[in-house]
């Protein structure tokens, strides 16, 4: 992963998860679910395996501000069942739920939902395993799908 080029893609690019829905090139993903107003996809450059990001569909920026409460509750409880298939299909310790962004870049509301392995040392977890900057794992395309696709059968189980 090339951590200054994304920087400044994320930075002066277009909207990442607008791209993506929109199917700009070089904005591509493994779609893991979506419905109406939300959708579930692979992080492109995971720090554990099975990343998902979840965004609303509609170009929203701030979690409280822009969402009233009934489209809060109806976000979360995608998040939480996305997170459910990721728990299924990955052995996880723990699970980290947070949403990041910046109005300088990835501006897009979303969160990031990531299966904690266990027997990662105590000072590797938490926002060290998060960090791009401490390492990503190199997925291929046809492992990635795969695993979208395990994700896909976990949302229907």
């Amino acid at each position: 992963m090339d951590l200054e080029g994304y920087m400044e893609r994320a930075r002066s690019g277009p909207c990442f998860v607008c791209a993506f829905l929109g199917g700009e090139a070089g904005y591509d993903h493994h779609l893991v679910h979506e419905d109406d107003e939300h959708v579930a996809f692979l992080d492109r450059w995971p720090t554990l395996p099975g990343k998902v990001l979840v965004a609303p569909k509609a170009h929203v920026e701030h979690v409280v501000r822009d969402l009233d409460e009934a489209a809060y509750v109806r976000i979360m409880l995608f998040v939480r069942q996305v997170t459910r298939a990721v728990e299924r299909v990955f052995d996880s310790e723990r699970t980290y739920l947070y949403s990041l962004g910046s109005q300088e870049g990835n501006s897009h509301l979303h969160w990031h939902i990531a299966a904690l392995p266990p027997g990662i040392p105590y000072e590797e977890q938490q926002f060290h395993v998060l960090m791009t900057e401490n390492g990503v794992l190199d997925v291929p395309p046809g492992e990635m799908a795969d695993v979208a696709a395990r994700l896909r059968a976990a949302l229907k189980a």
